[in-house]
């Protein structure tokens, strides 16, 4: 009895054209774990268990949530298991930002986008993979809340993996708005806890690098991060300390995502 089975030139050819339509920045097109440096023992787990999702995808039974200060790799890490996953697999695999994909979901109640909110939430809620990028970072409010919410549950509920980055801390104090619970409630970090294993990257920022340098300059940069980077109970205290004097204008450690 004879099998028909797709050659590999066909899955290079769907995963190419499925890897186009990622909505991958070009900044990280270049990422894979192959290039990825990792130079203390938090970055070396970060890449084994992405390795372990890009390889056994999609027999894998949860995602993945990147934490840690802005520029330790994160986004790096996210977008080469996006990567991975769609040219071995053909998969269909979709990067956002965060507070892009709000933004975009927004324009469409402008009656003269012709694009509609279901045209926009439909490849984000049935994506094989997703990557949502620097989650937290978006002002909070009842329409962001729902609307993540609706993401979040609907690829829990379908069982859909996803890849999230934060730069927000997972510590359990709603009132500190240096944590992630403060910045996205209880209901979604309790799906986010179901959904994805939880991976906290410790490195310096490599956007702070010397031109040229390389992986001694990022350790020993590493190391005075460490020295200088105040506990989050501190942080969190000081900003609360802020809120209560009237100083609304708080520069949250959150940040930019790091790549």
């Amino acid at each position: 009895m004879r099998r028909v089975v797709r050659c590999d030139c066909w899955r290079e050819q769907v995963g190419h054209a499925r890897l186009v339509d990622a909505n991958i920045p070009k900044r990280y097109l270049h990422c894979s774990l192959s290039n990825f440096t990792a130079y203390n023992e938090s970055l070396e787990r970060a890449v084994a268990q992405a390795s372990h999702v890009a390889q056994e995808f999609p027999v894998v039974a949860r995602g993945l949530f990147l934490e840690g200060q802005p520029g330790v790799g994160k986004t790096h890490l996210a977008v080469a298991v996006l990567k991975q996953v769609i040219q071995t697999t053909a998969a269909r695999g979709l990067f956002y930002d965060t507070r892009e994909l709000l933004r975009v979901i927004r324009s469409t109640y402008d009656p003269s986008i012709r694009t509609t909110e279901l045209q926009v939430l439909r490849p984000v809620m049935e994506a094989d993979l997703l990557v949502l990028d620097d989650l937290g970072a978006e002002k909070t409010s009842e329409w962001v809340d729902e609307t993540m919410n609706l993401i979040v549950n609907t690829r829990y509920n379908e069982g859909r993996v996803t890849i999230f980055t934060s730069n927000y801390p997972d510590i359990p104090d709603e009132t500190d708005p240096n944590a992630l619970l403060f910045r996205i409630g209880h209901r979604m970090r309790s799906r986010l806890h179901e959904m994805c294993e939880f991976v906290v990257m410790d490195g310096a920022d490599y956007r702070e690098m010397p031109e040229n340098g390389g992986v001694d300059d990022l350790l020993n940069m590493w190391k005075m991060r460490k020295k200088t980077l105040p506990s989050p109970g501190r942080s969190g205290r000081q900003a609360r300390a802020q809120l209560r004097d009237g100083k609304g204008d708080l520069k949250w450690s959150g940040g930019r995502a790091g790549t």
